[in-house]
């Protein structure tokens, strides 16, 4: 399972991180970039439950998402006791 959002579709971005050297070397203004590296953006993703279609999921949201309301959470366990009981 990627850790992919559900809802929004947020995942992992790439990018550079710059090593740079301040204006007081190699002359100039501003300053000189002297090297790069990989780096990872992660994003704010948790695993929660979720009713889709019926079905309780266990998927991957961002909380953007969660905060917002997409995600519709299930209800509490003892209330699922109490209305398979009364099925």
């Amino acid at each position: 399972m990627p850790r992919i959002c559900a809802f929004t579709g947020k995942k992992t971005q790439v990018g550079w991180i710059r090593a740079e050297k301040g204006a007081r070397r190699d002359g100039g203004v501003g300053n000189k970039i002297k090297g790069r590296s990989k780096r990872k953006v992660l994003p704010n993703l948790k695993k929660v439950k979720c009713v889709i279609a019926g079905e309780i999921i266990s998927i991957y949201a961002s909380t953007r998402a969660i905060k917002s309301g997409w995600v519709v959470k299930p209800p509490a366990k003892a209330l699922l006791r109490k209305l398979t009981a009364q099925a």
